[in-house]
C-alpha cells in the first residue's frame, strides 16, 4: 500500500509540481488549498506526511500546523514546511509547532522527495 502524503499551498501549479514529484516516487498525494481546506480533509484517513506552505489566505501554515498538533489523529504526523520563508524567527516559530523540516522555495524536487522518504511513517 503506498503512503499519503498532503501537500498543503495556495498555488495550484505550485501544488502541481510537488504533486508529480512525489507520485513518481510511489506516494498517493491529497491537496488542499490553505489551512482551513486542510483542516476539513483531516477525516481520519492516515496520513504519512503532510508538505506545508506558510503564507497562504483563510488559515496560513503555522496556525495549520498548531491546529494539527492538538489532534490527536495527527499529532505524530511529520510536516515538512515548504516555503518562500527563510528568516531564522520563522523557522524557529515552525520548529516550536513541531515542523520536522523546512525547505524554502525555489527547491529541487529532488531535495523533497529525500527528505519525504527519509520522514514518512
Amino acid at each position: 500500500m503506498s503512503k499519503t502524503i498532503m501537500i498543503v499551498d495556495d498555488s495550484g501549479s505550485f501544488r502541481t509540481v510537488v504533486k508529480l514529484a512525489l507520485q513518481k516516487a510511489g506516494y498517493a498525494v491529497v491537496e488542499a488549498v490553505d489551512g482551513q481546506d486542510a483542516c476539513t480533509k483531516l477525516n481520519g484517513q492516515k496520513l504519512n506526511l503532510i508538505v506545508c506552505d506558510v503564507n497562504m489566505p483563510n488559515m496560513d501554515g503555522l496556525s495549520f500546523l498548531r491546529h494539527l498538533k492538538t489532534t490527536s489523529a495527527y499529532k505524530f504526523t511529520p510536516v515538512i514546511m515548504l516555503t518562500t520563508e527563510s528568516q531564522e524567527a520563522k523557522k524557529a516559530e515552525g520548529r516550536a509547532a513541531g515542523a520536522k523540516a523546512w525547505i524554502t522555495k525555489p527547491f529541487q524536487p529532488s531535495q523533497l522527495v529525500d527528505a519525504a522518504n527519509k520522514l514518512c511513517v
